[in-house]
């Protein structure tokens, strides 16, 4: 039942954007490049996302210690101290 009417949402929201009356807009030259530059950096964004969440999923799995934080000493305490 859920997906029938969830189906048919969608129709509606198609048919409500096919209908749409002409906006009579003028669109430069550059407007395509610029939607082009944008649809590139958004799938570099989404690419480097996607590629930090893998190597945190890996690491965890594979065990790998938490890395040194700067200011932090690894190790025994020096003998003077």
């Amino acid at each position: 039942m859920m997906i029938r009417r969830s189906l048919r949402v969608v129709f509606v929201l198609a048919a409500c954007l096919l209908i749409a009356p002409p906006a009579h807009a003028y669109l430069d030259p550059g407007t395509g490049s610029m939607l082009l530059s944008a649809l590139i950096g958004l799938a570099a964004a989404v690419a480097l996302a996607l590629k930090m969440f893998w190597y945190r999923l890996i690491g965890l799995f594979r065990g790998k210690g938490r890395a040194v934080q700067p200011g932090e000493v690894k190790g025994p305490p020096a003998a003077g101290e």
